[in-house]
């Protein structure tokens, strides 16, 4: 198997994709791919049982600083996926970056360039403070 590269997906990306060129088809489909990825989660859930969501209010102590909020805050997701659902999961993910790999293709980005710089520019040099 040759070396994976994020520009051989992008440029593999914009050589399959013919039916929905228009930017309004990828922007429906990066939509719609969200959509079955929250989907995919939900039945995991609700229909599989292989992971458990117990939702409730965040409980953050008043006197703590931003860097320890981290050790505070819960996924609110109990369990593991098992593989039929990973595999779901996996799928839907992968529909997900196809799409914005088209839409990036649309408008001449670099997924490579886009992800290198916001690692750079946003975890690296602000990290956790990056997200506030």
């Amino acid at each position: 198997m040759e070396k994976f590269s994020l520009q051989d997906f992008q440029h593999k990306a914009d050589d399959v994709l013919i039916r929905h060129k228009s930017i309004l088809d990828i922007l429906t489909k990066l939509q719609e791919s969200s959509a079955r990825i929250n989907r995919a989660v939900a039945k995991s859930a609700t229909y599989c049982g292989c992971i458990e969501l117990h939702i409730k209010k965040q409980e953050i102590p008043e006197n703590i600083s931003y860097s320890q909020l981290k050790g505070y805050m819960k996924s609110h997701v109990d369990g593991g996926l098992c593989d039929v659902c990973k595999e779901k999961i996996e799928q839907e993910l992968s529909t997900s970056f196809f799409y914005m790999s088209a839409l990036c293709n649309i408008f001449d980005l670099d997924m490579k360039n886009l992800l290198e710089d916001y690692y750079e520019n946003h975890l690296k040099t602000l990290g956790k403070y990056g997200l506030l």
